[in-house]
């Protein structure tokens, strides 16, 4: 028995296909600037922090970086009400994926932070330049700089997987396929295309940080 390929309702449904994929856009590029912000905040914590703060720091990173991510998302969405909060799917999503992203970039950026010669800090403090100065030119740039290609993968693995948030339906581009694929039982056809869509985004934003990182970096 041969299977037929039959895309046609399959692509007769792309409105939801659509709408899952701008929702999968939106989670990624808002959890992405959070995570970095996060990352950010936490690394120059976990670096140049009080002992106490570092603490604290390391701690939300073992555990977040030591638990699964669908086991993050249940705790805020199923665990947070009995607390008395409680967010719609796509809110919980959003901040699952920050706090993981958040974790991670912590650990990306704390490990720049380190690599910065302790005499180039020094420099900036001959030369009478205040911390904050000495943090933004002296020592977040050439971090950023050797970081940024970890730091755009870990952007492309968060992408990836936003498709866990479809267990808590969250309407993203893999809750939406596995709509089309219970009303039109095409199952193959659905998922490769899906597999394809991601593909692509992961691509794509991989051009996009390339682009990002020839514009800003290489050429000074």
């Amino acid at each position: 028995m041969t299977y037929s390929f039959q895309f046609r309702d399959v692509f007769a449904a792309w409105e939801f296909l659509l709408e899952g994929l701008v929702l999968t856009l939106e989670l990624s590029l808002v959890t992405m600037a959070v995570g970095l912000i996060i990352g950010l905040a936490g690394a120059a914590a976990r670096v140049y922090g009080a002992p106490w703060l570092k603490r604290i720091v390391a701690v939300y990173v073992e555990t977040i970086r030591n638990t699964p991510l669908i086991v993050q998302l249940f705790l805020i969405f199923f665990g947070l009400p009995s607390a008395g909060l409680k967010f719609d799917a796509n809110t919980a999503a959003m901040i699952a994926l920050s706090i993981n992203l958040g974790a991670y970039s912590i650990e990306i950026i704390r490990a720049g932070l380190e690599a910065i010669p302790r005499s180039q800090i020094e420099a900036g403090q001959s030369l009478g330049l205040s911390p904050v100065q000495i943090y933004r030119y002296v020592i977040i740039f050439p971090a950023l700089r050797m970081m940024f290609p970890a730091l755009s993968s870990q952007f492309v693995l968060l992408m990836l997987a936003t498709s866990v948030v479809s267990q808590i339906s969250a309407q993203d581009l893999f809750h939406m396929a596995s709509i089309i694929q219970s009303r039109t039982f095409r199952d193959f056809e659905v998922y490769i295309l899906v597999a394809a869509a991601y593909l692509v985004l992961a691509l794509l934003f991989r051009l996009a940080f390339a682009g990002i990182y020839h514009f800003v970096f290489a050429r000074r």
